[in-house]
C-alpha cells in the first residue's frame, strides 16, 4: 500500500496531545494596535480544536499520533 501524503498547512497548525488537538488562536498577526489589552491577552495561547473538526483534521493528518 502506497504511503499516504500529509496536508502540510495542517501539519503546521495542530499538534495532538493526550486529549485531543490543540491550535494556536486566530487575528494574532497584525493591527493589534487597535486591539484591547483584555482582548490581546485573550488571545494568548493555544486552545483545543472542536471535537466536530477533529475527524476533517485527522484525515488531513494521517500520521498523527
Amino acid at each position: 500500500m502506497p504511503k499516504l501524503k500529509t496536508n502540510r498547512g495542517a501539519a503546521k497548525r495542530f499538534r495532538a496531545t493526550k486529549n485531543g488537538l490543540k491550535c494556536r488562536s486566530a487575528k494574532r498577526r497584525h493591527m493589534l494596535t487597535s486591539r484591547s489589552t483584555k482582548n490581546k491577552r485573550q488571545l494568548r495561547g493555544v486552545s483545543a480544536v472542536a471535537k466536530v473538526d477533529c475527524p476533517s483534521i485527522t484525515q488531513m493528518l494521517p500520521y498523527l499520533k
